[in-house]
C-alpha cells in the first residue's frame, strides 16, 4: 500500500471509529490510534519509566524461557502483532537463531516508519534471519506466511487487556482460524495486583504517560478536518475500575467542547468534567485466562510468571 493509500485507509478507519465512538456512552476510541510516530516512541519511553513495570516483568521472562518456547514449539518463524521496535521480542529471535540457524521473523504493526526503522536494524544484527515487515492493525490479520505447524504468534505486552470481553473472544476466535494445526499462540498477560501500583503504571510522576494519551489528539485533529478539538482541552487520567478488573485511560475535558468534524459531517459535544475512554487495560487472573483460551479451541501447553508474580506469558497450540 503506498504512503497516499496508507493515508486515505487510515482517515477512513478512524472516522468510522470516532462515528461509533464518541456518541457512545461514555464516549470512547479504540487506542489503536495511540500508535502514530510520536506515539510508537512515547511508548518506548513509557516502558523505561520506574513506575511501568509490564515492560521489565515480560522481558524477565523472555530472557529466562524463550529457549524453552522455542524448544516446545519448534518454530520456524515467529510472526509478532503490534512489534513496535521489537526489543523484547529479541529474545526470542535469539533462541530462533540459535545455532545459526535459519528463521523468518514477522512483525506487523501500524506505525510505518517505526516498523521499517526496526526491521533494517534487525537485518544487520540477525544475518541468518528474514524480516517481513507488514504494516497491519491487528484486528484484521493478513495472510500468515511461514511453514503451517512451525509458526509462533506472539501479542505481547499485555495488549489483549486493551479488547471489551467480546472483542477480545472475537480476536482470539480470529488468531486461532488464522493458525494450522501444530501453531503456537505466545500470549503476555497483565494480572491482578495492588491498585496503586496498577494507578502509578499508567499515571506516571514524569508526565509521559499523559503525553501519550493526548497525543491522541493530535492524531484526530492530523487525520480528519475538525475545528473546535485541541489537546488543551483535555487532561489526562488513569482509573480502576475494581469491578472489570481493569485500568480505564481517560481525557477529561477542561472545557466545554464543540469539535465540528466536518469530514463526517458531525458535530461532538462534551461537557467540562466528561471524559473520552482511551484505552482499557483488563488485569487477569492466570485461570481463568487459560480457560478462556481452552474456550477458545486452544491447548495451553505452558505459563510463566515473572518473579514477583506481576506478569505472565502464557504458550497455547492449536490443535486439529
Amino acid at each position: 500500500m503506498s504512503a497516499a493509500e496508507l493515508e486515505v485507509s487510515n482517515r477512513t478507519e478512524l472516522e468510522a471509529d470516532l462515528r461509533a465512538g464518541l456518541w457512545s456512552d461514555p464516549a470512547t476510541l479504540p487506542p489503536r490510534w495511540f500508535y502514530d510516530e510520536r506515539g510508537s516512541r512515547l511508548f518506548d519511553e513509557i516502558t523505561a519509566l520506574p513506575e511501568y513495570y509490564p515492560t521489565r516483568a515480560e522481558h524477565e521472562i523472555l530472557a529466562r524461557r524463550s529457549h524453552e518456547i522455542v524448544r516446545l514449539t519448534g518454530a520456524r518463524s515467529l510472526h509478532e502483532l503490534g512489534a513496535g521496535t521489537a526489543t523484547k521480542t529479541r529474545e526470542l529471535l535469539d533462541a530462533l537463531t540459535a545455532g545459526g540457524r535459519s528463521a523468518l521473523y514477522v512483525p506487523l504493526d501500524i506505525s510505518e516508519e517505526v516498523l521499517l526503522e526496526a526491521a533494517d536494524q534487525l537485518r544487520v544484527d540477525y544475518p541468518g534471519l528474514t524480516v517481513e515487515p507488514a504494516v497491519a492493525d491487528f484486528h484484521r490479520l493478513p495472510t500468515l506466511t511461514g511453514e503451517p505447524g512451525g509458526r509462533l504468534l506472539a501479542f505481547l505486552g499485555g495488549t489483549i487487556g486493551n479488547f471489551e470481553e467480546e472483542a477480545r473472544a472475537d480476536f482470539l476466535r480470529m488468531v486461532h482460524a488464522a493458525l494450522d494445526p501444530g501453531d503456537h499462540l505466545l500470549l503476555g498477560a497483565d494480572l491482578v495486583k495492588d491498585r496503586a501500583r496498577l494507578v502509578a503504571a499508567y499515571d506516571d510522576e514524569a508526565g509521559i504517560t499523559a503525553l501519550f494519551n493526548l497525543n491522541l489528539v493530535d492524531v484526530i485533529t492530523r487525520t480528519t478536518p475538525v475545528s473546535g478539538l485541541d489537546r488543551a482541552d483535555f487532561v489526562h487520567e488513569a482509573a480502576w475500575d475494581e469491578e472489570s478488573s481493569r485500568i480505564e485511560m481517560r481525557l477529561r475535558a477542561v472545557r466545554d467542547i464543540t469539535a465540528d468534524f466536518s469530514g463526517i459531517g458531525r458535530t461532538w459535544r462534551l461537557a467540562a468534567g466528561e471524559h473520552l475512554r482511551t484505552e482499557i487495560s483488563r488485569k487477569f487472573d492466570l485461570d481463568a485466562l487459560r480457560d478462556e483460551l481452552v474456550g477458545h479451541g486452544f491447548d495451553p501447553v505452558a505459563a510463566w510468571t515473572d518473579g514477583a508474580g506481576d506478569f505472565s506469558l502464557t504458550l497455547a497450540r492449536v490443535d486439529a
